[in-house]
């Protein structure tokens, strides 16, 4: 996750007074951080250590200035591209007909796209390239990058 600037190039916590963060989750995000940036599964091993939720993990990278690379559904956080997801040449029927029953104003959760993948044993980009096929939009994300 880039750090989230808005038009002037503000950072989106810049003048917010934000709880103190934990020393724990500090250290343990400066550690596993290389180069200014941190893997999505590396923030999700993070949150399951740490008993935190995904979010509280992607806000305090934020607040670090660490960029979120490499998410597991491919949508952002790839060199050069951004994003390597592909459409999908032919989703399973099903698969497409779960998508369509969890989305919420037009969009899949990334939480639910995770799901999907689980109840459907496939990798979780096999749902977010049937969801390119689909033109639906996966959002929000459980760090927050998107």
């Amino acid at each position: 996750m880039k750090a989230d600037l808005g038009k002037k190039g503000v950072h989106k916590h810049a003048g917010k007074s934000p709880a103190p963060m934990d020393a724990a989750l500090k250290d343990a995000l400066q550690r596993q951080t290389r180069e200014g940036e941190l893997p999505c599964a590396v923030a999700f091993k993070l949150a399951s250590d740490l008993g935190r939720p995904p979010a509280d993990i992607g806000e305090a990278a934020d607040l670090l200035g660490i960029r979120l690379v490499k998410c597991q559904l491919g949508l952002f956080g790839y060199s050069p591209e951004k994003k390597i997801v592909r459409a999908a040449p032919a989703a399973d029927p099903a698969m497409e007909t779960a998508i369509r029953e969890k989305l919420k104003d037009g969009r899949l959760a990334c939480r639910l796209a995770w799901e999907i993948a689980v109840a459907f044993q496939v990798p979780k980009m096999a749902v977010s390239a049937a969801c390119e096929a689909m033109q639906i939009k996966i959002k929000p994300c459980q760090l927050g990058a998107f």
